[in-house]
């Protein structure tokens, strides 16, 4: 059994993540479900279907759960569904995505550590320093 991901962001954000992520990868090795919450939604029933994605996802080794923003709807909606099995991180990107998807053997905790490196050490200044790139 492997970990189930669920990807619950504002708008097509998490599909588009998860297109370039397995187009990059050639393939998506853990059961994965994206949920859009457009701007002007029933929270109750975006919840609901949420729920839904993590009963199919979870076949008992649990569901991480990654969001876009934290403090927001998506986020909010997640926050909800932690459970014993229900990990959420919030402030996906695709370097965090791809993080997850290379390791879909790892536990519910390992791979919940793995998505906040991914998220982290993806983000890096790319602009020259001004000395010339030496430090």
């Amino acid at each position: 059994m492997r970990v189930g991901l669920l990807i619950i962001t504002h708008g097509d954000i998490g599909q588009s993540l998860l297109d370039t992520a397995v187009a990059v990868l050639g393939t998506c090795p853990l059961q994965t479900r994206t949920l859009s919450v457009p701007m002007a939604s029933d929270t109750e029933a975006v919840e609901a279907e949420a729920r839904r994605h993590v009963a199919e996802l979870d076949r008992g080794d649990g569901v991480l759960v990654l969001t876009d923003l934290f403090g927001s709807t998506p986020s909010n909606i997640a926050c909800r569904l932690r459970a014993d099995r229900v990990a959420v991180v919030a402030g996906t990107n695709l370097p965090m995505l791809v993080r997850v998807l290379n390791y879909p053997e790892l536990d519910l905790p390992s791979l919940v550590e793995k998505a906040v490196s991914g998220g982290q050490d993806g983000v890096v200044c790319c602009t020259p320093s001004r000395n010339g790139g030496k430090t």
